[in-house]
């Protein structure tokens, strides 16, 4: 079976605001005050809760090794998780593209670097969880993006062949994990880095979600 897998943060929802909101609630109680912008700073905070730690860090002026990093990622985490989708939404279009590939014939799964239980429980709030076959989080295996066999189990998961399948993403990450897997990576230009997209050499760039279920026929054939 084809199958379509999608990255979470930055590709099928622009989760930065709750990220850099969770972040700063951190710097706060270090007595710092709010260090991220949640404009500027919205590529950092889909690279994940240490990016934005490290961040902070250099705007005080302490080393990107600093101990307090690792002693409030759990903070950060907990933060997040009570204010998990207050400023996240999700892109125009993506849930009807995803609802094309179904109808289409395609398994549709998600394949993410969030904590699998911070992804299940975005994508509950969010109500469309239960509109994929398989959804793998960092933690879901003993690897993780771009680790190929991240995107192989996810696909494996959903009832799919992962030498049919292809990634959709945001990220050097899903295009590395693509490359190393030896499938097709299609990434978008209207997240937060979407202006390096097309530096990465993907098989395909994304402008609107109107667009993927073509791209997609084109890319893997018709079911």
């Amino acid at each position: 079976m084809k199958t379509v897998v999608f990255d979470l943060d930055g590709t099928l929802a622009d989760t930065s605001g709750d990220l850099i909101a969770a972040a700063n609630a951190c710097f706060r109680d270090m007595g710092a005050g709010d260090l991220l912008d949640p404009a500027k700073d919205a590529g950092t905070a889909l690279r994940g809760g240490r990016a934005m730690l490290r961040l902070g860090m250099s705007r005080m002026e302490r080393t990107a090794d600093d101990p307090l990093i690792d002693q409030y990622y759990q903070a950060l985490l907990d933060h997040y998780a009570r204010d998990i989708d207050t400023h996240t939404w999700l892109y125009d279009g993506a849930m009807d593209a995803v609802e094309v590939l179904k109808t289409r014939g395609y398994r549709v799964a998600i394949c993410t670097n969030k904590p699998e239980g911070l992804a299940r429980e975005l994508l509950t709030r969010l109500g469309i969880l239960d509109q994929f076959a398989a959804m793998l989080g960092a933690d879901s295996l003993d690897v993780r993006k771009p680790d190929p066999e991240h995107l192989f189990e996810t696909v494996r998961r959903a009832g799919g062949d992962p030498a049919q399948s292809l990634l959709v993403g945001d990220s050097d990450t899903d295009r590395n994990t693509s490359r190393n897997a030896g499938v097709p990576s299609i990434l978008v230009t209207f997240g937060p880095a979407g202006g390096d997209m097309a530096a990465l050499a993907p098989e395909a760039l994304l402008e609107r979600y109107s667009d993927l279920p073509d791209m997609v026929e084109r890319l893997l054939g018709r079911v």
